[in-house]
């Protein structure tokens, strides 16, 4: 899958630690009911866009 848009950028998460705490343990509950490893992105709305 290819996502291309100018509207969001990857989110910057690297010092919020809880942050990816819960989203990784969102990722683990999900693959369990999926019964296949599941990946969340975490977007973030790029600055001085509209909004949708």
């Amino acid at each position: 899958m290819k996502i291309e848009t100018t509207d969001y950028q990857i989110a910057p998460l690297l010092e919020q630690k809880k942050t990816i705490d819960i989203i990784r343990q969102a990722e683990a509950q999900l693959a369990e009911l999926a019964g296949r490893p599941i990946t969340l992105i975490a977007y973030s709305k790029t600055e001085g866009e509209d909004d949708l």
